[in-house]
């Protein structure tokens, strides 16, 4: 445990009291101050079990760690610098640094904007105010993406263990993807520097891949979306690492309840507004909170359009549910307060109170009938959540 300098006033780390103690680990490393400092040693004890997981083993990196490679994420993914950024993080968890961009190869369909970050027929599509009715054929095509899109997050999930390292889930996304002629949508949309988002404990959707090895306990949510013959199909499932604390395990279990509730309401004929007032009432029963800063989304030949499906009671989404539409509903549960605070990568949506949070997306149809979920679990999914065992 080492002393830092006198002419700073630095919160600890545990207590927020004011600090003059850092981890030596820290000092080693070259890490700020800020979220390495402590009051007194029995703080930093007592803190150490979550504190030890920001010490980026670069060393563990090996030849890979070069100014060109491994480094952390800046400004969307336009920049990149080998220091951790300053912020007052909210939870224990850390940015780690992240590798380069994978490459797709020439043969695959690609959105546009996969060559330089900037999507050109989104933003000013008719379809952001216009819910579009999909055609049978559309619907086809979106059918065969979101198989895909599914059969490439099962591959994720079979490899999710302590150990394993989010970028590696971000490789295992990448390939799975382009082995089945798909594009990973997420990649370099609006500059996103990965192929998937992974979002682990406190992060609350857009979490970068990175050079962090998972943990036993912890949760991380894997969100897939796939390009495939002009259209992408788009989900997320949040898993258990290791041996999970009986809170994270509710909150997960609940999380999926939100969604699964969710889903039987959608008809011909229901508001729009109805999906957060179904989602709110569940996880309030459970005394969790619900996000209320993202929403789900349409979706189609366009990554994000029209409607937004907001999960929170008394929203103002307009609109109704008609045959042919197709959407995502994607609920983002807390444990603690809803409100989120960004990362220095201007993706990353943490918890502002650094408690966890989990999430689960499914593609969804609406047909004449009721909905059908594009994105459904298969036969042959991993058998991951101890709830669904008969």
């Amino acid at each position: 445990m080492e002393k830092g300098g006198s002419e700073s006033s630095i919160a600890c780390a545990r207590c927020g009291k004011p600090a003059s103690l850092q981890c030596p680990k820290c000092a080693q490393l070259k890490l700020p101050r800020e979220g390495a400092a402590f009051c007194t040693q029995d703080c930093f004890k007592e803190a150490w079990s979550s504190h030890k997981s920001v010490h980026t083993k670069l060393d563990a990196l090996g030849p890979q760690q070069s100014p060109e490679g491994w480094q952390y994420c800046l400004k969307k993914g336009r920049t990149r610098t080998s220091q951790l950024p300053r912020f007052d993080w909210t939870g224990p968890l850390r940015p780690y640094p992240i590798s380069k961009m994978r490459v797709i190869p020439d043969k695959v369909e690609k959105p546009d904007w996969a060559l330089d970050g900037i999507p050109k027929i989104e933003p000013d599509s008719d379809l952001q105010k216009r819910v579009e009715i999909k055609t049978p054929e559309q619907i086809e095509r979106m059918r065969e993406t979101c198989l895909i899109a599914r059969e490439v997050l099962d591959a994720a999930a079979r490899i999710i263990k302590p150990g394993i390292t989010t970028d590696e889930i971000d490789r295992v996304v990448h390939e799975e993807t382009i082995a089945r002629g798909g594009y990973p949508s997420p990649l370099n949309y609006h500059f996103f520097p990965k192929s998937c988002c992974t979002s682990v404990n406190e992060v609350i959707c857009h979490g970068i891949p990175d050079a962090r090895k998972l943990e036993d306990g912890d949760i991380v949510n894997v969100d897939v979306t796939v390009y495939y013959k002009g259209v992408h199909g788009d989900l997320n499932e949040t898993y258990f690492v290791g041996n999970v604390d009986e809170a994270s395990k509710q909150l997960v279990r609940c999380t999926y309840e939100c969604l699964d509730k969710a889903i039987a309401i959608v008809k011909p004929g229901v508001r729009f507004r109805e999906v957060g007032e179904i989602i709110n009432r569940h996880a309030s029963m459970s005394g969790l909170s619900v996000v209320k800063s993202y929403c789900g989304h349409g979706i189609g030949e366009l990554f994000h359009c029209a409607p937004n499906i907001p999960h929170y009671s008394r929203n103002k989404a307009v609109g109704i549910m008609k045959a042919g539409q197709t959407f995502t509903i994607e609920p983002m549960i807390n444990t603690g307060v809803w409100h989120d605070r960004l990362w220095p990568d201007e993706w990353t949506a943490v918890t502002a109170d650094g408690k966890r949070s989990a999430q689960f997306e499914h593609t969804l149809l609406v047909t004449e009938t009721g909905v059908e979920v594009l994105t459904a679990r298969l036969p042959s999914s991993p058998d991951v959540f101890p709830w669904l065992k008969p």
